[in-house]
């Protein structure tokens, strides 16, 4: 009597492997990582370079930005009303580049065809979220860290004060790293949305990556803490006057979108033709 064959589908923590391995070897493999990882590093030397130029045509000199060098890391507090672009100017940009870094990465997988290949042999939806938001997550990550490299190294080439609470410093820089798990699952989430309308995508995550829709709440609520329920908002909350509250809220924050972009954007690819 012939023997039937029973073949056991992989198991949830098969497949998010299998995916995670295949997107973490893209991710490695594309010069697209390495350029946001330099542009991340980059972006505290301008600004501290430029900060307090001699004006070329009227030959006065800017008042400084920044007299701190771990200014250009995080606001002394959590102020959701920006009033200078100094109090904007941190850490928090990588969360700009990064979206845009996400709408390509996630953008090359419909202009090259891969999704349909995917999605022909691979039928979960999820895990095709999950392990986006969690590659771009560390990508993100990664960023914060050249961003700090570089704003440590510009700090010491223009002599800024270094005088900070290393405790809150640290607090700080976790919590915006932390945040990177949730800013990704939103930008996974707006280009699932935009597949077809990669221009699109590319605004929707600079628009949100801004805080643009915060900073207009804020101006009219003020600096409330009721803010920090939105990624922006606790990126903001993670600051040089942060404490072991300020990571629970962030962790909390980031977990939370995180679960709520990949649950939706599951429902939209379930719901609708990926291609």
């Amino acid at each position: 009597m012939a023997k039937e064959l029973h073949f056991e589908s992989p198991s949830f923590g098969e497949r998010i492997k299998g995916m995670l391995g295949v997107d973490f070897y893209r991710l490695f493999h594309t010069p697209l990582f390495y350029i946001f990882l330099a542009i991340a590093a980059v972006i505290p030397a301008m600004i501290l370079g430029t900060s307090g130029m001699e004006n070329p045509q009227t030959g006065e000199v800017a008042e400084k930005l920044y007299t701190n060098v771990w200014h250009i890391i995080a606001a002394e507090k959590p102020l959701y009303v920006v009033s200078s672009i100094a109090e904007y100017a941190n850490m928090n940009m990588v969360f700009i580049f990064g979206g845009i870094m996400v709408s390509i990465f996630i953008g090359h997988d419909y202009k090259s065809g891969y999704v349909k290949q995917l999605f022909t042999t691979h039928a979960k939806k999820q895990d095709y979220m999950i392990s986006k938001s969690l590659t771009c997550a560390f990508a993100m990550a990664c960023m914060c860290i050249t961003y700090l490299l570089g704003s440590v190294a510009a700090g010491l080439l223009t002599g800024l004060s270094m005088e900070v609470n290393a405790g809150s410093l640290i607090i700080a820089i976790l919590s915006k790293t932390i945040m990177s798990l949730g800013w990704a699952s939103l930008y996974t989430f707006l280009n699932i949305i935009f597949r077809r309308y990669f221009g699109i995508s590319i605004v929707s995550s600079f628009f949100f990556g801004t805080g643009i829709l915060i900073i207009g709440v804020a101006a009219i609520l003020g600096n409330s803490s009721l803010l920090n329920v939105f990624l922006y908002g606790s990126s903001v909350y993670a600051c040089l006057s942060a404490n072991v509250v300020t990571l629970i809220v962030c962790i909390i924050c980031s977990v939370a979108w995180a679960v709520i972009y990949n649950v939706a954007g599951t429902h939209i690819l379930n719901k609708s033709d990926v291609y």
